[in-house]
């Protein structure tokens, strides 16, 4: 029976999506020959923890369902034992790349990539905290479905499991390795107030992570593709594609990865959202096949990102991500170029190759990001009000955010050529007992032998 990391990052009380989630963890474990890690990354405030904790506990018992609920305190020695197990250097920086003070959606995700190689898992499952199940004629519809039907699978294997392919025959010997969907409702990412304020304002910002030379028309078009997800269409049905993913249509928070989280990490940006998007880049660069499926996930806005320091620190997390845009772009210029390159004869993606593109990015000119925030400037002060006001405190940070954004790309290279060491040595560590499993919480079990089940639901 193989086991399989289905993970929820969270910063917030969610005891209503964690109880969805382990529902996930049921059917998966009902209906697949898998044994299922339900690992809750919890840095929420103590009284949140607590009643996740006290919501996992009283989810119902299933077999072949193991409950993981670690605060930030257990996160922590498990990195500093599994660190202090390699020879690698800067090991305090390492620990603060994979657990920083400051928000980081690709560090969370790193430590779900290293737990899960701790407990064997070879695939990880991710959702996030602010996001619900659709359902069809009022049964959830579970992503996992998919998920577990063909990840990990020789695409040649994996495409009875679809419903159509578009995936070249040459790469029908590599493995599956991504297999994803997107979202329906809110932008993914909350500056639709931006765009009702000023249209055009809005076109001048989202337009900024387009690359260098794009002209204003293919600007406009990004700007009314981005963030948006799979509309707002309900499910009615499933379908699922065998193909080389297009990033575009995917979404972190309705994903799934096989083995390649193991060997490239995500970039450990702090305060900086779309930090986790690298790997869906690296897979589709790489030509490793996926499965795109229609199990959209709902989005929803948490209230305190739309106020006061809420909304402040939000805005700077979205500027973050298009000065980062400077150097990702460079780097899925380059990668794409690459294609085949990025793997080796396993099928596995180069680590090296890639830890070395990401280290020449960092040597980049600053102008363009110059550029950038002259542009967001000039927008926030046209947008007023409070973006004008957020606008005077951009105008402030400017060298420390163009620092910041450099700084990131060096830090991620470092991750990469760390990652390799830091999995084997996680491998070998295991979960420490006070990590998990949860008291009172479900057990592994007799799952063996249930075969997938296709009923769409």
């Amino acid at each position: 029976m193989r086991r399989i990391c289905l993970t929820l990052p969270t910063n917030r009380a969610c005891a209503g999506t964690l109880a969805a989630v382990h529902e996930e963890a049921a059917y998966a474990a009902r209906h697949f020959d898998v044994e299922v890690h339900l690992l809750v990354l919890d840095s929420s405030a103590t009284a949140d923890r607590a009643a996740h904790a006290e919501a996992l506990r009283a989810a119902p018992a299933v077999p072949g369902v193991v409950v993981h609920h670690l605060g930030e305190d257990e996160q922590r020695d498990f990195l500093t034992d599994v660190i202090g197990r390699t020879t690698l250097q800067k090991p305090d920086l390492l620990l603060d790349l994979m657990l920083p003070e400051r928000l980081s959606y690709g560090a969370c995700t790193n430590r779900a990539f290293l737990i899960a190689a701790a407990l064997g898992c070879r695939s990880v499952h991710r959702r996030d905290s602010d996001s619900r199940y659709q359902t069809l004629d009022g049964a959830p519809v579970f992503p996992i479905h998919h998920e577990l039907a063909s990840l990990g699978r020789r695409a040649a294997d994996a495409a009875g499991a679809v419903d159509g392919s578009d995936l070249d025959p040459g790469r029908a010997e590599r493995p599956v390795s991504m297999v994803a969907a997107s979202f329906v409702g809110e932008l993914s990412v909350d500056i639709s107030e931006m765009r009702d304020l000023d249209p055009g304002a809005y076109v001048d910002v989202v337009g900024l992570w387009a690359p260098t030379g794009w002209t204003d028309e293919q600007r406009r078009d990004l700007a009314e593709e981005s963030f948006r997800g799979a509309g707002t269409e309900p499910f009615t049905g499933d379908e699922s594609t065998l193909t080389v993913v297009d990033p575009m249509r995917i979404d972190m928070c309705n994903i799934s990865f096989h083995a390649v989280q193991e060997q490239i990490p995500l970039p450990p940006a702090t305060d900086t959202i779309g930090s986790d998007y690298f790997l869906m880049h690296a897979v589709h660069d790489a030509g490793l096949p996926g499965v795109l499926h229609n199990r959209h996930i709902v989005n929803y806005y948490t209230p305190e990102r739309r106020t006061g320091a809420g909304f402040t620190a939000y805005q700077r997390r979205f500027v973050k991500f298009l000065l980062s845009m400077q150097y990702f772009n460079a780097l899925y210029e380059r990668m794409a170029e690459a294609g085949d390159a990025l793997l080796d004869g396993g099928h596995r993606l180069r680590a090296p190759v890639i830890a070395a593109m990401v280290r020449e990015s960092a040597a980049l000119d600053r102008a363009e990001n110059i550029a950038r925030l002259d542009t967001l400037d000039a927008s926030y002060r046209r947008l007023g009000g409070r973006y004008a006001e957020f606008g005077d405190l951009l105008a402030g940070e400017r060298e420390r955010l163009l620092d910041e954004a450099r700084g990131d790309i060096e830090d991620f290279a470092l991750l990469i050529e760390s990652w390799e060491p830091l999995v084997e040595a996680a491998r070998a560590a295991g979960l420490p007992a006070a990590a998990g499993p949860l008291p009172g919480a479900s057990t592994a079990g007799p799952a063996a032998g249930r075969q997938p089940d296709r009923d769409p639901r």
